[in-house]
């Protein structure tokens, strides 16, 4: 598909959403909303499958969706992690390979719509109830994640604060959900009108509004030992959300890359996490 096709495509569906706002708004939120939320890639690459076989596979049921769960069994402390959006667990083999050396007790999993998982949409409240069921069934003292995945962690603290936790560490994690439907508002360029039946669609599903549900403010009352790392030049999550949840984050650390891009799989990013989970 061109580019001016991929630009175009999206106009056109908004401009439909946008019609559909004067004459039924709760159904153009409706629409909006599941558009927002569909995951439209997934799967795994050869290498990643590959990597995944040397790991005991659990399908476990949670919020109606068949959740594949994959564990490195280890003696040490529980690490959880949790990936990024359109991503799988597999994402982590490098981190992975370094836990397992150190004997750590390795818990991922793939979110609903993503990787051996069912479904086909996932909104972040979605995924934190999946997170806080293996939170309960595991007790990991440690939570990693990774892009949204680091959002979802730090939403399910503030809303589930856990007696297990003691370490989280987010790379690449966004703050401000109103600034990633603002670029969705762009990208499709939707009327005002949506926009206000999205957000009180969003406060009757969830009991939040967009510009309520803010990292930055769920770390406010954070008591965790946190890492944030988050590369100057990302592309797909503005450095400055990091640097936001880091001020209002009382006991976290900001480690600051330059040139690692979004995904952040560098040996010495994997390293830094390492050394902070043994700091404990």
């Amino acid at each position: 598909m061109s580019r001016v096709l991929q630009k175009f495509i999206p106009k056109l569906v908004g401009a439909f959403y946008n019609v559909t706002s004067y004459l039924q708004p709760k159904l153009a939120a409706r629409w909006a909303f599941y558009s927002f939320c569909r995951v439209r890639i997934r799967g795994f690459r050869p290498n990643q499958e590959a990597f995944l076989s040397g790991a005991r596979h659990i399908t476990r049921s949670i919020a109606d969706h068949s959740i594949r769960e994959y564990h490195w069994a280890g003696t040490g402390e529980t690490v959880l992690l949790v990936h990024g959006w359109t991503s799988n667990a597999a994402r982590w083999r490098n981190l992975i390979r370094l836990l397992i050396a150190q004997d750590y007790n390795v818990i991922a999993f793939d979110a609903p719509g993503h990787g051996n998982s069912s479904g086909k949409f996932l909104n972040v409240p979605l995924y934190a109830e999946c997170l806080e069921n293996l939170i309960q069934l595991h007790q990991p003292e440690h939570l990693i994640g990774h892009s949204v995945g680091g959002m979802t962690i730090l939403y399910n603290e503030y809303k589930n604060p856990s007696e297990y936790v003691k370490q989280i560490v987010t790379t690449a994690a966004p703050s401000e959900f109103y600034e990633i439907m603002d670029e969705y508002k762009d990208l499709l360029d939707l009327n005002d009108k949506v926009i206000r039946a999205l957000d009180n669609l969003i406060l009757k599903m969830f009991g939040f509004r967009i510009r309520e549900f803010s990292t930055s403010t769920f770390a406010a009352q954070n008591t965790k030992k946190g890492l944030l790392i988050h590369d100057r030049e990302d592309s797909i999550t503005p450095y400055h959300a990091s640097e936001k949840v880091h001020t209002a984050w009382r006991n976290s650390k900001l480690i600051t890359t330059e040139g690692n891009g979004h995904s952040l799989h560098q040996s010495d990013v994997n390293e830094a996490i390492l050394e902070f989970l043994k700091k404990g």
